[in-house]
């Protein structure tokens, strides 16, 4: 059962020979949410503090009263805290992934590269919650997993498309999971590292990143340029 807030007014009452009567209070109600919509302002909430305070700052009688709802309903919904935070958890990480393997759309390696890293930090620039929930460490055991296992969920996607071009390039095709945690590794961790200096722009980080892992060291560009239709 949803808990429902209500507001107490007061009002005067006059008797027929004009003079005031008594106060009786006045009860008005808002409307009731439904228990989907209680759930997700609980995960809203939760996701906002989650990534302000990290899941030890934050309390159960926190989430409540932001929500203006008894910690019962927390309880009822979640079974607390660790449960919102899994929910919270496994909501990001689908939608990391989901982006990142949805954006490898391009024939050409190198613009797979670029899509790939552009991906991490569109999600990045868009959901910096859900990104600061996902790179702390988590003291709750989720379904799946870690960032970490993330990200390897990720290379997992890029390790297909590697041993593709390594084949066809006569390289051993058996090095590409090595080459593909390599990869997504590299951009995981610059993320991470350009989440809060947010310098240079996007597409100059994803244009180094691609330099980098295109050119190794030895062959670097002065000036990394991107070739696909992405510019931003």
């Amino acid at each position: 059962m949803e808990d429902v807030a209500t507001d107490s007014s007061t009002t005067r009452t006059t008797s027929t020979n004009g003079s005031a009567g008594t106060e009786r209070p006045r009860r008005t109600r808002r409307t009731r949410m439904t228990g989907a919509e209680r759930r997700e302002q609980l995960l809203d909430i939760g996701r906002t503090l989650f990534a302000e305070k990290g899941f030890e700052g934050t309390s159960v009688e926190e989430i409540a009263a932001k929500a203006g709802v008894s910690k019962p309903v927390v309880y009822e919904h979640f079974g607390g805290k660790e449960g919102l935070y899994a929910v919270v958890v496994d909501r990001e990480m689908r939608s990391l992934l989901d982006g990142v393997t949805g954006a490898l759309t391009a024939g050409h390696p190198r613009e797979l590269l670029e899509q790939a890293a552009f991906a991490l930090l569109d999600y990045i620039e868009k959901y910096t919650d859900g990104f600061r929930i996902l790179v702390r460490d988590s003291p709750v055991a989720q379904s799946t997993g870690t960032f970490a296992s993330l990200i390897s969920d990720i290379a997992t996607q890029v390790e297909d498309i590697l041993g593709l071009e390594f084949k066809a390039r006569g390289f051993d095709p058996k090095l590409a999971p090595l080459y593909a945690q390599a990869l997504v590794g590299m951009v995981a961790l610059t993320g991470q590292w350009w989440l809060d200096v947010r310098k240079p722009e996007k597409a100059e980080v994803a244009a180094h990143l691609v330099n980098l892992a295109w050119h190794g060291l030895d062959g670097l560009e002065q000036k990394p340029r991107l070739i696909g239709h992405r510019k931003s």
